[in-house]
């Protein structure tokens, strides 16, 4: 058995402008999220979730996704990412000019139907028709599938592994060859173990390949970097995060939500995996923030206690990936 090689990169994708802000009551100025778009790009993250093509009336918090979009896409180098729950929303990502759509599925039938009020085999069915209407339009914009809930979820309970796997080789089937540019797994609820997420990852690189590009992990219950690592030790090396662990699950009032992206970054670069983000640029970026978020719940241990003196910002984790 060969011993683990640790990766010398991993790219962390800035999800706190979408996943963050819609579990937010308040509704950022778009100035404000432009602002927050320039500073991520000035620390050096080069993947960004913008907002979601979702009804205003349902997140009138991501109403301006599209004006984002098109600031974002002015950013040389910038991989801009957009959520879409269905078919309507992707053909507003690809008017958009988003380089990635991101289609969640929930690998929790009660989730799914809570969520997007459709079973997950025809929310497979509908990916099949945002791939069709991205052919038929010859649109560039790739995809993503996001397997929601594939840890767990607050309201079925247990989710299967083996229905997780089920539907990661259905969504892969799609296109005959060009369909799903992508897919991940996502913590949605915060259930995860890092027993269970090596395990899952594993057996998901043996089903997915190099298509297998993302882990999605939230702090709920304290054990995100752990999960993390999990899933970094099984070849994961694309991560989300949000800034300031803004965002959770709607069951968990006051709970941590995503993984702080600060923190992520800073495990990165404490253990010399190179992320490409400026710490100084970052801890300026998250105090913004915070100012912007005044009242609202923020998270992350390192932006509290600062950095320990042993850890090197250059030429470590912090150096250009």
């Amino acid at each position: 058995m060969n011993a683990f090689q640790w990766p010398q990169s991993v790219t962390v994708r800035e999800v706190g402008l979408r996943d963050g802000l819609q579990s937010i009551a308040r509704t950022l100025p778009t100035a404000q999220k432009l602002q927050w778009i320039q500073g991520a790009y000035n620390a050096g993250i080069r993947e960004i979730e913008v907002g979601s093509f979702v009804p205003p009336k349902l997140l009138p918090q991501l109403a301006d996704t599209a004006e984002l979009v098109a600031f974002a896409k002015s950013l040389p180098g910038l991989c801009v990412s957009v959520l879409v729950p269905n078919l309507k929303g992707a053909e507003r990502a690809m008017d958009s000019g988003a380089d990635w759509m991101l289609l969640p599925l929930s690998v929790s039938h009660a989730h799914s139907l809570a969520n997007l009020r459709k079973a997950p085999d025809d929310v497979v069915t509908e990916i099949g028709a945002i791939i069709e209407a991205r052919r038929a339009r010859g649109s560039a914009i790739r995809i993503e599938v996001g397997m929601s809930t594939a840890f767990g979820c607050t309201i079925q309970g247990r989710v299967d592994a083996d229905e997780v796997l089920r539907l990661l080789q259905t969504v892969l089937a799609l296109g005959h060859g060009h369909g799903v540019d992508r897919v991940g797994l996502a913590d949605t609820v915060g259930y995860a173990d890092p027993r269970q997420v090596g395990e899952l990852f594993a057996r998901a690189r043996e089903v997915a390949g190099d298509q297998l590009g993302c882990g999605h992990f939230h702090d709920t219950r304290g054990l995100g970097l752990a999960n993390v690592m999990a899933a970094l030790q099984a070849g994961e090396t694309r991560f989300d995060a949000c800034l300031a662990g803004i965002g959770g699950c709607p069951h968990a009032p006051g709970a941590s939500g995503n993984v702080a992206t600060e923190d992520l970054v800073y495990l990165m670069g404490s253990m010399g995996i190179a992320t490409g983000i400026d710490w100084d640029a970052l801890i300026t970026l998250r105090a913004q923030v915070a100012q912007w978020l005044a009242g609202e719940c923020l998270h992350g241990s390192i932006a509290q206690a600062g950095l320990p003196k042993t850890y090197l910002k250059s030429p470590q984790g912090l150096q250009a990936a």
